[in-house]
């Protein structure tokens, strides 16, 4: 199974910005469609961002225009880089597989949290 370990998180408020980093210890990370995922208290994990092997990127709604994913094959390593963050934004981070793929562990995650 990869591990995926993320990072990069942390205290920022309104308006800031952060970059999440997430490396795998596999070589099919290349292979695989990746994506940012998160989950806030009480709710749900919500799919944030993804990338598929090509590059094509899509995003939530709630996050357009804001974040923007990326990845590094050479690096195993995926990156979201989030901008005029909002306190809405407040949640644990996690990457995996898109979708998630039991090839895949899922990570500790990085908090990040949007003070007002």
């Amino acid at each position: 199974q990869v591990q995926l370990v993320e990072s990069g998180g942390g205290l920022v408020q309104a308006g800031g910005s952060l970059r999440l980093s997430c490396t795998a210890s596999g070589s099919i990370f290349s292979l695989s469609a990746m994506a940012w995922y998160r989950q806030a208290p009480g709710k749900e994990r919500e799919l944030v961002a993804s990338i598929n092997r090509s590059g094509s990127m899509n995003y939530a709604a709630s996050v357009k225009g804001r974040f923007t994913i990326s990845r590094d094959n050479a690096k195993n390593t995926l990156y979201l880089q989030m901008n005029s963050l909002k306190p809405e934004d407040t949640a644990v981070y996690y990457c995996n597989a898109n979708p998630p793929s039991p090839a895949y562990a899922w990570g500790q995650g990085t908090q990040v949290t949007v003070s007002s």
